[in-house]
């Protein structure tokens, strides 16, 4: 009887040979080269996600939303799960963007959030007053609150993979804001949506969101508020520090000590929102008189058609510091979220000033990653 198995072993031999004898005669074959990308550079520390826009998801911006597919592995939606656009009256739902959204990162397997369930702002004027424009009871809110998680959560249970539960809170000295929300349930509300999203989707994670998070005042009213969703018997996953930056400020060192501060609550923690404003912010603006708009367009719009490489170094210089942070506490950081894929989609064009030129995310006006972008990408 024949051997089969070492004429086997004998015929796999030759066929190796004659492989690498094939391979090694081939002419001037050229290697394949990967092209670098935030989500295989930086993306393997935390997820790298951006903000997605209507424009980015109808097709209007079809460059645009080819870039998200290949840079980015997670997305947060800018407006369209907001509850003036998902939910604008008590028994209709507009599911158009949010569904293009969802479809959008299902499809290009990305790590999806839902932004935002309960927010005083851009709330659906309809959902905390009656037809006569008073609050509701406490128990027809609750019942609102109720069916609008559940609805929402439900129709993409799986799919999204973790919720902004609820949105700024708190006010910059750690008190809780009289938002509609407060007035009506006082802080019970907020436990209370963390239930309600629990159980409408268990296995999706759940956050707290807010921005000025690097004020110690602010992070002692997070702190709270992690410690009453705890207590209400609801879990709470993760924390999510706004992060829209400006030249003087937040400090590198008030952002470290803000993640040490609330990684302690045993939550993870996401860079949210985040941007680098390259140019000055009117901190002593106030009031809406027409006569400071020139004074304002003029101080506070210095470069509308180009960054000089002097400001643009001192940019470059200031988000290493930020990022080299967020890689150093990666053990608790798990996802980083810019806010805008480009200089021209950013918010911080128009505010607090409108029609300023600004220069605050990753990628230029024309798409082009800038060159601290490419070191993220390594």
């Amino acid at each position: 009887m024949r051997n089969y198995k070492t004429l086997n072993v004998g015929r796999s031999v030759i066929a190796l040979t004659m492989a690498c004898v094939l391979m090694a005669c081939a002419p001037n074959e050229k290697k394949q080269v990967t092209e670098p990308t935030l989500r295989a550079g930086i993306g393997q520390d935390f997820f790298i996600g951006v903000a997605v826009n209507s424009d980015q998801m109808n097709g209007t911006d079809s460059v645009g939303a080819a870039l998200i597919a290949k840079q980015f592995n997670s997305i947060v939606p800018e407006n369209c799960m907001k509850s003036e656009s998902i939910h604008p009256e008590e028994n209709r739902y507009d599911w158009t963007d949010a569904d293009a959204y969802v479809d959008f990162g299902t499809k290009h397997h990305m790590f999806v959030i839902g932004h935002c369930l309960i927010w005083h702002s851009q709330l659906a004027s309809w959902f905390c007053v009656d037809d006569k424009g008073n609050n509701v009871s406490p128990k027809v809110l609750k019942q609102r609150m109720k069916k609008h998680i559940t609805t929402i959560m439900t129709r993409y249970k799986g799919r999204v993979n973790g919720w902004d539960v609820v949105n700024e809170a708190l006010l910059d000295n750690g008190a809780y804001r009289p938002s509609k929300f407060y007035e009506i349930l006082g802080a019970e509300f907020i436990p209370y949506a963390f239930k309600c999203a629990h159980e409408a989707d268990p296995d999706a994670e759940l956050y707290y969101n807010d921005y000025s998070m690097h004020i110690p005042a602010k992070q002692q009213g997070a702190l709270r508020i992690v410690k009453s969703i705890k207590e209400y018997g609801t879990p709470i996953t993760g924390i999510g520090m706004q992060s829209h930056c400006n030249m003087d400020g937040p400090s590198v060192t008030e952002v470290e000590e803000a993640i040490k501060t609330l990684s302690s609550t045993g939550c993870s923690l996401m860079v949210t929102e985040f941007d680098l404003s390259a140019i000055p912010f009117p901190k002593d603006m106030s009031g809406a008189g027409i006569e400071q708009a020139g004074q304002y367009s003029e101080i506070y719009n210095p470069y509308p058609t180009a960054l000089p490489d002097s400001v643009a170094q001192q940019w470059e210089t200031r988000m290493k510091g930020y990022f080299d942070v967020y890689r150093q506490h990666k053990d608790v950081i798990k996802r980083v979220t810019v806010w805008g894929l480009t200089d021209g989609a950013s918010w911080r064009n128009d505010w607090p000033v409108a029609g300023r030129t600004d220069y605050a995310t990753l990628f230029d006006r024309t798409y082009k990653a800038k060159t601290f972008t490419q070191t993220l990408m390594k």
